[in-house]
């Protein structure tokens, strides 16, 4: 298995004349796969909410999505489960796919709605499970949830009891560390959406919404068909930069496609490194860097390098290194722009996002006529990149707010997941 790395800038041209010019360094990722390379054994744990508020045909729709899932795993491919309500437990720890059909009698058995939701206990199992399987292995789960978790309670300035939430980004950034991947299913109108999609890109995962109950398979087996195409596991961008050339100092870098993420960026040996996670065969992963150029002499010069750190595990190689790719910036004294059509539909895909969440601060902040405007910029950006489906969402939400109605839990929900994603394909 290889790494594809490719790279461009918006527009390729620089000023010699100008002391300061800002480019979007746009950066294609994926994994390659070579002609006797094998599909990755799976360490798949699956952690479920069984609260009171699943009873009935939510748990039953979730567990005909889990008999799914296990129909579609190979020989060799690993599962766990983890229930979740008041409490956590595992209901079927760790093993290799033996007996389908015993392990469904076993949820089946198993897997009933009631109590509380303490998201964090079950998190913590399923870290548990899932490190008991990860040699040679693609290692993610799957958290589904349709509540909040418990918040601790505060008396004057005194935090009462655990925090739920907290503790959840606390042990998905240690998931993380682990290379293990977390990926969150929201069921319903009530989960928490701020927390799902933190857990979510901490963990390199994927944010998915269950608005229905008969939507849970398709989810499912959306998330399923990612990790089967994963072929390279811990994946780190590693990019330096020459004298002269910096990144921005707010949010320079953010991944764009499949999902729409900020990264949080590590300063490492002089360069800096940014968590990919896992890497699919052939679905490409693109990330975009904010950077600035001082002045620079006239000519094709080298602006940065690339590179990708990563480890295979169907070979049980831990720390590979992809060739070195050169970034380059051609300096012009007479200078034209050369827009790069590509990476500005990244470009656009990052403002759809940073403008919907700019309209959820409005509103959250009282300012209905403000939030109904940045949804609407969101929808026109959304159309120029083609994403049709985003747009009607977003100009939906806008149309309600600039009607003076109340934006329903549904409607904040599928504003969100619009912002992340391209919802036509």
């Amino acid at each position: 298995m290889k790494v594809k790395l490719l790279s461009a800038l918006n527009d390729n041209n620089v000023d010699a004349a100008q002391t300061s010019s800002q480019r979007q360094l746009a950066m294609t990722i994926s994994a390659i796969a070579g002609e006797f390379d094998q599909n990755l054994p799976l360490n798949l744990c699956l952690i479920l909410d069984k609260s009171g508020s699943m009873h009935g045909k939510p748990i039953t729709t979730v567990i005909q999505a889990v008999e799914g899932l296990i129909d579609k795993l190979r020989p060799g491919d690993r599962i766990s489960i983890v229930a979740f309500a008041g409490s956590a437990e595992v209901i079927i720890p760790n093993q290799i796919i033996e007996d389908p059909e015993s392990l469904k009698s076993q949820i089946k058995k198993k897997l009933s709605a009631s109590g509380g939701t303490i998201i964090a206990q079950g998190l913590e199992l399923g870290i548990t499970e899932l490190m008991k399987g990860t040699r040679g292995a693609v290692s993610q789960a799957f958290l589904l949830t349709d509540g909040q978790g418990e918040s601790s309670l505060r008396i004057w300035k005194w935090d009462i009891g655990p925090d739920d939430n907290k503790r959840c980004l606390e042990l998905v950034l240690k998931a993380a560390k682990l290379n293990l991947t977390i990926n969150t299913l929201g069921f319903g109108n009530s989960w928490n959406q701020d927390l799902l999609e933190k857990i979510a890109d901490i963990g390199g995962g994927t944010l998915a919404y269950i608005e229905r109950p008969e939507q849970a398979l398709e989810q499912f087996s959306r998330l399923f068909g990612r990790i089967q195409s994963v072929g390279l596991t811990n994946a780190y961008l590693l990019l330096s930069l020459v004298p002269n050339v910096r990144l921005a100092e707010f949010k320079p870098i953010a991944q764009v496609s499949p999902d729409t993420i900020e990264l949080p960026v590590e300063s490492e040996d002089g360069s800096f490194a940014v968590r990919l996670g896992d890497l699919m065969q052939d679905v490409e992963r693109v990330v975009l860097a904010n950077i600035y150029l001082g002045q620079l002499p006239e000519g094709k010069q080298v602006i940065g390098h690339l590179q990708i750190r990563y480890d295979d595990p169907l070979i049980n190689q831990q720390g590979l290194l992809s060739p070195i790719v050169p970034v380059y910036a051609d300096v012009v004294k007479a200078y034209q722009p050369t827009s790069n059509p590509e990476v500005k539909q990244s470009i656009l895909a990052l403002a759809k996002y940073r403008q919907t969440q700019l309209a959820e601060a409005k509103l959250q902040q009282g300012d209905r006529t403000g939030a109904a405007t940045m949804l609407q910029t969101a929808a026109k950006t959304a159309l120029q990149i083609g994403d049709k489906g985003a747009a009607t969402v977003l100009q939906t939400s806008a149309t309600r707010l600039q009607a003076g109605e109340q934006l329903s839990e549904a409607d904040l929900k599928k504003t969100r997941i619009a912002s992340k994603t391209v919802l036509q394909e």
